[in-house]
């Protein structure tokens, strides 16, 4: 990356062979993953981003090995973001970038139906100088009822650093979940996830889709749930949540793909009583490990699923020893 005085971004890179036949404007999605798809169709009109030297129509198929140059503009897409003063819990904070904890409910940016309260207007609040950055420097999302730990980052040097790390894979991210049904022991999924064939909203695992590989090992077993610990190697839409709905054993309370908790037969009354009250996936961003872009030190942060996902897992052991017990 090279910036001028203008505070613009200059990118090159080369299209992956792998995506031949696939629409120019969505390519650039992949591969420009902190711009809209849309801001990158008006650069490609203006010329902002060029293929193999000359302008390129949005939709038009590539077929891989184009050589891309991209001159962007940091904070443009984001003039109509207003800073918002809601709280954050962040747990480091340097001149290169943010760990935040992320609550559930909370929204990472601005889009259709959540126009403000979001982490992105929180940011803005707290640093104004990252309206320079795309997306007020974040580079990967987590769903808005998932919780748990993202980074941020605070200078382009570091955005770059953080987004080429994250493509790398070499950004490490592990999760905690609750699911449906008792897995008898951990395993991988490697299975291609894309946009759902019918439902827009929704991820599905397709054959020719992206590669997505997930990995999970078993941290306890209930009478009808398991506690897992699962790991990234790709970072698709939903990927958790699809991948562990392909096994058969999606996420407790995920509304999209595995409908709304129902408590066991037999279940004690507190356990009846979380599980029903329970209205998001239960699914939580536990720990975060990368290299940080200034000192190359490998840090690593932790932080402890919140209290209603605490809760579950403990009403769903005072039901396994009353079972035991009984």
């Amino acid at each position: 990356m090279m910036s001028d005085a203008s505070n613009s971004e200059c990118r090159e890179f080369t299209i992956p062979v792998e995506l031949a036949g696939q629409r120019l404007d969505k390519v650039l999605a992949q591969l420009l993953n902190d711009y809209s798809r849309s801001r990158l169709q008006a650069w490609l009109r203006t010329g902002a981003i060029r293929v193999n030297g000359e302008t390129a129509v949005p939709r038009s198929a590539v077929q891989g090995g184009e050589r891309i140059q991209a001159r962007l503009e940091p904070g443009e897409h984001d003039t109509a973001v207003a800073p918002e003063a809601i709280p954050l819990d962040i747990r480091h904070e340097d001149d290169s970038l943010l760990v935040v904890n992320k609550p559930a409910g909370l929204v990472v940016h601005p889009g259709a139906g959540n126009h403000d309260g979001t982490l992105q207007n929180a940011l803005l609040h707290h640093d104004p100088r990252l309206a320079e950055l795309p997306r007020a420097g974040i580079v990967h999302r987590l769903d808005k009822d998932t919780s748990g730990l993202m980074v941020v980052a605070r200078t382009l040097p570091a955005h770059k650093y953080l987004v080429d790390a994250l493509g790398a894979r070499e950004i490490k991210r592990e999760y905690e979940a609750l699911v449906q049904g008792v897995l008898t022991a951990g395993g991988l999924v490697d299975a291609p996830i894309g946009r759902h064939p019918v439902d827009r909203k929704r991820m599905d695992v397709r054959p020719g889709a992206r590669p997505s590989v997930t990995h999970y090992r078993l941290l306890q077993r209930f009478h009808a749930h398991t506690h897992l610990r699962l790991q990234l190697e790709s970072g698709r839409t939903h990927q958790i949540r699809v991948h562990m709905q392909h096994l058969r054993h999606p996420i407790v309370g995920d509304p999209v793909y595995g409908g709304r908790p129902a408590p066991p037969a037999g279940a004690t009354a507190g356990l009846r009583e979380v599980l029903t009250g329970f209205r998001r996936q239960a699914l939580h961003a536990r720990r975060l490990g990368l290299t940080h872009p200034s000192s190359g030190e490998f840090l690593t942060w932790r932080a402890d699923p919140p209290d209603d996902l605490r809760r579950l897992l403990a009403e769903l052991e005072a039901d396994r020893l009353a079972r035991e017990a009984a």
